[in-house]
């Protein structure tokens, strides 16, 4: 189904369940204060790569500061950039198990029961390194300034819009899964493969209107109804189109790719675990449906991933060969 792409987010949960560790995991979520949102919608590709990398930074430094547990963590992020109403809301999700190796390798630390780290120190830490960032990206002329983001290509503006967000406590949520990390990553799927929104959610589309649904958190989260002018609700959609090749799922320490097998195997023999079972691969119905003799035989059925769209399967006969390519361009051409 090209709507959920539910068989490309099965496959990848089943992966990384293959992954999880037998220890306490914890969700964090690292947030862009709303200052910095039009300068990021200027430069996605800086400004949200940046993003990832202060938050891995963040993780990887409290994990392996002696205060605080003095191991290699690992963690798994996926950038999610909206709301409910589909307004700019750029943050971070990361799942982290609750420990990690020890310098040398040979023992696994694990932290506190249902505690990581302070999330002050988390934010401060996270505001420090973002900021620096930044601020390095402006001095290579990495920034591009256009709209109202035009005046801090001025040095001193520049200076003075940085000036404000120092002083202010960025937000960093971190708690314990509730119902296990299978549950966080199964929500996280809504992100990895799907794009801002959904056609479960649209309620009527018009040449002068388009409605769609949303939970207001504020109330309750009761489900409610949004109205958008068609041009209104292109823009907000355009938003949260990332740059074409970046990738929104990212693993760090000790979950980078490299040797991550190897890694995930030594954590498990310090902790006494049974060895990871490989993930099979889903199989889709359609493979296992007969292939007719017609050009294009075409099955259409309501989608089990998202229950709204139509999920169309196509099979293709053979290529023509140039005889049959010849004889086809002479009848068109008559």
């Amino acid at each position: 189904c090209p709507s959920c792409g539910g068989a490309k987010w099965a496959a990848w949960l089943q992966k990384r369940r293959a992954e999880l560790l037998p220890v306490p995991y914890f969700h964090l979520v690292f947030t862009l204060p709303h200052e910095l949102s039009a300068l990021a919608l200027g430069n996605r590709q800086v400004l949200y790569k940046l993003l990832f990398d202060a938050a891995a930074q963040t993780l990887l430094q409290i994990g392996a500061d002696p205060k605080h547990l003095g191991a290699r963590l690992g963690a798994l992020m996926v950038l999610h950039t909206w709301g409910q109403q589909l307004q700019h809301h750029p943050h971070v999700h990361a799942v982290v198990p609750g420990g990690g190796l020890s310098r040398d390798g040979t023992r696994w630390l694990s932290c506190r029961p249902n505690f990581l780290a302070p999330v002050k120190v988390l934010g401060r830490l996270f505001r420090g390194k973002y900021l620096a960032g930044l601020r390095q990206a402006y001095v290579n002329g990495e920034l591009q300034f256009g709209g109202s983001t035009a005046a801090l290509a001025d040095e001193k503006c520049w200076r003075a819009f940085l000036q404000p967000l120092y002083a202010k406590d960025w937000v960093v949520y971190a708690k314990k899964p509730f119902g296990g990390p299978e549950l966080v990553l199964k929500y996280l799927t809504a992100y990895t493969h799907r794009v801002a929104l959904s056609n479960r959610r649209l309620v009527e589309v018009s040449d002068s209107q388009v409605t769609l649904t949303y939970k207001d958190y504020a109330d309750g989260c009761r489900r409610k109804e949004l109205t958008l002018p068609p041009l209104e609700f292109v823009r907000r959609f355009a938003m949260h189109v990332v740059p074409k090749g970046f990738v929104r799922v990212r693993h760090y320490g000790l979950l980078a790719h490299r040797d991550r097998g190897e890694r995930l195997a030594k954590c498990r023999t310090l902790l006494a675990a049974p060895p990871a079972v490989a993930a099979a691969a889903p199989v889709a119905a359609a493979a296992t449906a007969p292939v007719n003799d017609a050009l294009h035989a075409a099955a259409a059925e309501r989608c089990p991933g998202c229950g709204a769209s139509e999920r169309v399967t196509v099979w293709r006969a053979d290529r023509p060969t140039a005889r049959q390519l010849e004889q086809r361009w002479r009848w068109n051409t008559s």
